[in-house]
This record gives C-alpha cells, sequence and structure tokens, in this order.
C-alpha cells in the first residue's frame, strides 16, 4: 500500500510505502493505519477550510480599506458613510487579530 501525506501548511509532503512481510504488520494494523490517514484527511480538509476562510475575509477587509482610500472614490463616497464603514473596517479588523483560532 502506497501512502502519500502532505502538510498543507509547509508544503511539505512525503511517500510510504506499507507491505505486509512476513511477520510485520497484520491485516489489521494495515487497516488501522488506513482509518487514521482518512480521519487525519478530514481534520486537515477542515483546517484548510479555516485558513481559506481567514484569508479570504482579511483580504476582503483589506479591499474595502484601500478602495475607501482610493482617490476615485473620494467624491463618492459620503465622510459620514466612510467614517461609518472605517470605524466599522477598525472594529472587524481588531475582531479578526483577537479570535484568530475562530471557526469558520
Amino acid at each position: 500500500m502506497n501512502v502519500h501525506a502532505k502538510d498543507n501548511a509547509s508544503g511539505k509532503s512525503n511517500k510510504i510505502t506499507i507491505s505486509n512481510n512476513k511477520g510485520r504488520l497484520s491485516k489489521e494494523d494495515i487497516e488501522k493505519f488506513v482509518q487514521e490517514a482518512e480521519k487525519f484527511k478530514a481534520e486537515d480538509e477542515a483546517v484548510k477550510n479555516k485558513v481559506e476562510a481567514k484569508n479570504g475575509l482579511e483580504n476582503y477587509l483589506y479591499s474595502v480599506k484601500n478602495t475607501l482610500n482610493d482617490e476615485k472614490w473620494k467624491d463618492k463616497i459620503k465622510e459620514d458613510e466612510k467614517k461609518n464603514v472605517t470605524d466599522k473596517l477598525e472594529e472587524l479588523t481588531k475582531w479578526f487579530e483577537t479570535n484568530a483560532e475562530a471557526e469558520t
């Protein structure tokens, strides 16, 4: 059996071949390894989704902030609206920084 593992955070990957040489691994042991690999696959996918959601929110916050400061929008956004959005952006950014481990 060939198993491939990849750490999504660092990008490192490794491959291993598990073989049932006489006296080494039982069929049950191999099945256990396969089940554990499937379990970790689901956990890795959940972490990947969480990181993607976090990055998406962070990118959105910076995009809105940059849009507010863009000269071409200067005359199209009222100052009170800009202040309201800027205040909300600051609030969300602070929440984002203090809740880095928040779930998706």
